[in-house]
């Protein structure tokens, strides 16, 4: 109210959201510039509309699939509209955490096959419940200890191993579910090996009773899991011998590989996509999975960051999952880079000490290849 208390009637006032300023009564040449402005977004929005349709492929001709992440069943018709290549990250909380009682196996199940039959024969990755103590509805989380400290403590696979019952109602929706589309099942935040055998035992065990009942279900399923905790990627050798695919969270890799919550301002500076270590990780979780043949995809805020993409591909990653908004910015950078280019990129990045020298060089780089995304 207080910046508007300036100006009177039929004054003009400009509110750049690009920049977040307000302009009141402006001159003839900051008029100009905002035209102009205008101008070169409507014109870069109506480019990136025209990408929705196409394939993303780099200079050379590699091909690049960009999935959408969603978190609601809605969300799978904005995906479409975007040009994704399937649904690289499905999340199922949703179920969880609206009304006051369990979702049933038909509400899994109704949800899922929305999605699956929106994106017929493109793949589908569900993720297993994501919830950790911070976010447990009430009724889960009576039946266990409040955690003092709910990042290290019962959430994700934890939770679901530990409330086996639970578990089994979501596997079993997937799995009669995957009859109707491509579906792959991924398991979030594991830590151990014994933890995705443990999950991939009950799984087998919920296809054995689904045998038993004479319910048809989907049996070769592709289970994966997401690598989000630094011990997967220590034993990411041993983990690819064992998943069908990866997916590198890295929100909460970041998180627990700086030891930083992003979430609290006193040290959400020291929360770094281009942190020298987290480019390490990404590597060595690459490395792994190509000796063992088995795909990455990234999901996480940098896998939607366009100042990313030519690090991530130079890297050697040709998955990406984002948010479906920024699935058109991506593959623009896609589409203006080539694959040695990349590398030349990613090599660079790679001898830089400071996670503010990595980002600052991606920015530079980017708008180099791509001036209209860098505003």
């Amino acid at each position: 109210g207080r910046c508007l208390a300036g100006v009177s009637g039929g004054e003009t006032v400009i509110l750049d959201g690009d920049h977040g300023q307000v302009i009141i009564d402006p001159d003839a040449a900051t008029f100009q510039r905002v035209k102009d402005s205008q101008a070169r977004n409507l014109r870069v929005s109506e480019r990136l509309e025209s990408l929705e349709n196409m394939d993303s492929e780099t200079r050379d001709g590699q091909r690049v699939y960009v999935y959408g992440n969603i978190e609601f069943p809605e969300e799978v018709e904005h995906c479409r509209r975007r040009g994704a290549d399937g649904v690289g990250l499905y999340r199922t909380e949703f179920l969880y955490l609206g009304g006051n009682r369990e979702p049933s196996e038909e509400d899994h199940f109704a949800a899922y096959c929305k999605v699956l039959k929106a994106c017929g024969d493109l793949p589908v990755v569900i993720r297993t419940l994501d919830i950790g103590a911070d976010k447990v509805p009430a009724r889960i989380r009576d039946r266990f200890a409040a955690s003092q400290n709910p990042m290290l403590g019962l959430r994700s696979v934890r939770l679901s191993l530990q409330s086996t019952p639970l578990f089994k109602v979501q596997l079993r929706a997937v799995l009669r579910a995957a009859v109707h589309g491509n579906a792959r099942i991924m398991f979030p935040l594991v830590s151990s090996l014994l933890e995705f055998r443990q999950a991939k035992m009950i799984l087998m065990d919920v296809m054995e009773d689904l045998e038993d009942e004479g319910i048809p279900f989907h049996r070769d399923l592709p289970i994966g899991m997401m690598v989000e905790v630094p011990s997967a990627v220590i034993l990411a050798e041993e983990f690819a011998r064992e998943v069908d695919f990866f997916s590198i969270g890295t929100n909460d890799l970041i998180q627990y590989t700086l030891a930083c919550d992003r979430s609290d301002p006193s040290v959400a500076h020291l929360y770094r996509s281009g942190d020298p270590s987290i480019l390490r990780m990404i590597q060595m979780v690459l490395k792994a999975a190509n000796k063992h043949e088995k795909p990455v995809t990234v999901c996480g805020q940098m896998s939607s960051d366009p100042r990313f993409i030519p690090l991530l591909l130079g890297l050697g990653l040709r998955n990406l999952s984002a948010t479906p908004h920024s699935i058109p910015r991506l593959k623009e950078v896609v589409r203006n880079i080539s694959i040695p280019e990349a590398e030349r990129i990613a090599a660079h990045a790679c001898t830089l000490d400071l996670a503010r020298d990595v980002e600052h060089y991606l920015l530079g780089e980017l708008g180099r290849l791509c001036p209209d995304l860098v505003v």
